[in-house]
């Protein structure tokens, strides 16, 4: 049974920073692709960041790219989005998710979800 927890999500003020964590177990984590989307009320749930086996391989949509970074260690199972120069329209429910083999920006090719962790901005 795998598990995704995230956690470290809250309000921030506009210009600030926050780190998100999400904790995996019952997979071969290494292996995996782990990946963030956001969803806000009334939109769709969107791609913000993914990484692959090797921390090397990592992938941002243009919209977050130079503000969010994506880091796993595969010794624990963890896998880090670092969000800076957080703007008010970065505010959403955060979710970490994972899928075997390589990288997908489609959150319908992503088997196992956490429960969200919800980023609040204010501006």
């Amino acid at each position: 049974q795998v598990q995704l927890v995230e956690s470290g999500g809250g309000l921030v003020q506009a210009g600030g920073s926050l780190r998100l964590s999400c904790a995996a177990s019952g997979h071969t984590f290494s292996f995996w692709t782990m990946a963030w989307f956001r969803q806000a009320p009334g939109k769709e749930r969107e791609f913000v960041a993914a990484i692959g086996w090797s921390r090397d391989m990592t992938y941002y949509p243009d919209s977050v790219k130079g503000r969010f970074t994506i880091s796993r260690d595969n010794s624990k199972k963890a896998v880090d989005l670092q969000i800076n120069s957080l703007k008010p329209e970065d505010t959403a429910v955060y979710y970490c998710a994972c899928r075997p083999g390589s990288y997908s920006s489609s959150w319908s090719t992503y088997d196992y979800w956490g429960q969200g962790t919800q980023v609040t901005v204010s501006s």
